[in-house]
């Protein structure tokens, strides 16, 4: 069996999952984070199952110093030496047109990747620091790139172009992307194996951030998420679509510049904006039930988001086999799932609201009779990038047999 360690590099934190692979079966042997990278209190934390949390606080100004943290760590508890290591999977925000899988990095991919950071400036340098740092760390290691936007290279032209002038997508590559790919793609895979069959899927990735993709025999179709993780549907902070004049106009009537607009609508906006300052759906909900009119109605705006959405991918594949929810909102908001399956009764969904309360959240929530399944599936985008990892080490070895 192999050991791979899987990294999600964000810009002042490093999340780790170690894990045991073989073709059938895969283990996680130790998950945690480094928080505050780069700022006071920084620390190592090792998430257990019995909820015993280990934390070290120590100094760590940089993401070499937290990948560094992490290695020291594995090795002192689960690892007898890096060669132990078959391979370390990234998390990469965007390979643009370049990447639609993930691939073992190289030179040639490297300068693809760089190439792309001007796509997701606020995430993208974190990602390649990851990189950098295990590179420098582990020289010779084999490390894999899987890309949020990958999946969505399934889409058509006519879903992922938008109605500008040609020379902004010749010249400087505009165009719909979409994110949260490998959540989506776990989706996928998931929902066929409980469904037996490669269907069409309208997977909810619902967090902080949220986007939807309409997913027909494996494939992306659409997605909300555009040319940035900022279009789509309302988010924690994000604004979502709107009228493309209004930062215009905001700028022209406001005398503010392109960054302050941009600071608003992504972190200002979104439920945030409609409830004047909360952004976890949590406190909108308990704030509601206690009779907030401003939280009520971020609540029905948010599954009207939603709901007008799920609606025009069913129109889109011309038919809906399941609906599934995940990440935090859509795996633990009874509520809000509620909300969203009530307004899509016609699509013959029929919940069943004992499964849609019980915590955790049954994997089906819907009725026996419910001609359109709603399924409830926990994020794992780590697993996903493990297994894709893990395909591309066997492929190696196996070129590497062939090669003797």
């Amino acid at each position: 069996m192999d050991k791979i360690l899987v990294l999600n590099s964000g810009s002042t934190s490093v999340k780790f999952q170690l894990f045991l692979m073989d073709s059938n079966t895969h283990n996680v042997i130790s998950k945690g984070l480094v928080d505050r990278i780069g700022l006071q209190g920084s620390k190592l934390i090792v998430k257990t199952d019995d909820a015993h949390d280990f934390t070290l606080e120590t100094p760590i100004k940089d993401h070499k110093d937290a990948i560094k943290v992490v290695l020291d760590y594995l090795l002192q508890k689960h690892l007898k030496n890096t060669d132990e290591l078959s391979a370390v999977g990234h998390r990469m925000g965007h390979g643009g047109e370049y990447f639609d899988k993930s691939v073992i990095i190289d030179e040639d991919v490297m300068e693809k990747i760089y190439d792309t950071i001007p796509l997701i400036p606020l995430h993208g340098p974190a990602f390649v620091h990851g990189v950098e740092a295990v590179t420098s760390l582990l020289p010779n290691k084999m490390q894999v790139a899987t890309f949020d936007s990958a999946f969505h290279q399934s889409m058509d032209k006519s879903a992922y172009l938008y109605a500008i002038p040609k020379e902004y997508y010749k010249d400087l590559r505009i165009r719909r992307y979409g994110f949260h790919g490998t959540s989506h793609n776990y989706i996928s895979h998931k929902t066929e194996e409980i469904l037996g069959f490669k269907g069409k899927i309208i997977s909810c990735h619902l967090g902080g951030g949220g986007s939807i993709c309409a997913i027909n025999n494996g494939k992306s179709v659409d997605t909300t998420m555009g040319y940035t993780p900022s279009a789509g549907l309302i988010m924690s902070t994000r604004s979502g679509d709107m009228d493309p004049y209004i930062p215009l106009h905001i700028m022209k009537t406001q005398n503010k510049t392109a960054d302050e607009v941009n600071q608003m609508f992504n972190k200002q906006s979104g439920m945030f904006g409609l409830t004047n300052g909360h952004s976890d759906m949590r406190d909108i909900i308990e704030s509601a039930e206690k009779g907030d009119k401003d939280c009520e109605f971020a609540i029905e705006a948010y599954v009207y988001s939603l709901v007008k959405t799920i609606g025009a991918y069913v129109a889109v594949m011309g038919g809906i086999d399941a609906l599934v929810f995940t990440a935090g909102i859509g795996e633990n908001s009874p509520l809000i799932r509620q909300k969203v399956c009530e307004k899509l009764s016609y699509l013959g969904i029929n919940l069943d609201l004992d499964k849609n309360n019980q915590r955790p959240c049954a994997e089906e929530i819907t009725t026996s009779n419910s001609s359109t399944k709603v399924f409830v599936i926990p994020a794992n985008e780590e697993l996903m990038i493990a297994e894709e990892s893990y395909e591309l080490l066997e492929m190696e070895k196996q070129k590497q047999k062939e090669a003797v």
